[in-house]
């Protein structure tokens, strides 16, 4: 996913040496700041910045309210200048879009303006809610699963992704 998020990023020219010779390439102008959501989003992050290890990092935490439904923070972003560096959320689901779309606010709140949306599962529910809030962020997801379940769940879905990532559950 990494190549299609950061697609529109700014590049510059850059020589690259192969093992065989000399190749023109491209390198970031600067990097970007990565915010997964956690705990779930840390193994997004770990895959981003394989790619682009210079990446900043900034976490935000957040928690469902199982009864509401409603997003939580537990840990507000530590301070990073956010200025015009373009900010990448990451979390693996968007479920019913609460956790991103507070993120989001969070973050615009705190100066970030070019902010996109990464996730590996989406459902159309969470979609719908967060382009409503934020119709400037893109979002950008490998799969969009069917619905929600009266939990919130997306189904088919893989459950909770932070469980399942850690072995929690």
């Amino acid at each position: 996913m990494v190549p299609e998020v950061t697609s529109q990023l700014e590049t510059i020219p850059t020589r690259v040496e192969t093992p065989l010779e000399l190749a023109e390439g491209r390198c970031l102008v600067q990097p970007p700041i990565l915010v997964p959501i956690l705990r779930a989003g840390l193994t997004l992050a770990e895959g981003f910045l394989k790619i682009i290890p210079e990446a900043i990092v900034a976490h935000i935490g957040l928690r469902r309210n199982h009864a509401t439904l409603k997003p939580e923070v537990y840990y507000p972003n530590a301070p990073v200048t956010f200025s015009d560096t373009h900010t990448i959320v990451l979390d693996p689901m968007l479920a019913t879009g609460g956790s991103a779309i507070e993120t989001v606010r969070l973050l615009k709140d705190q100066g970030a303006a070019r902010l996109s949306f990464a996730c590996v599962i989406a459902s159309p529910e969470g979609g719908d809610a967060f382009h409503s809030a934020h119709p400037d962020v893109p979002v950008y997801a490998a799969a969009l699963d069917r619905c929600l379940n009266d939990q919130g769940y997306i189904c088919p879905g893989l459950g909770d992704a932070g469980d399942r990532s850690f072995g929690t559950a």
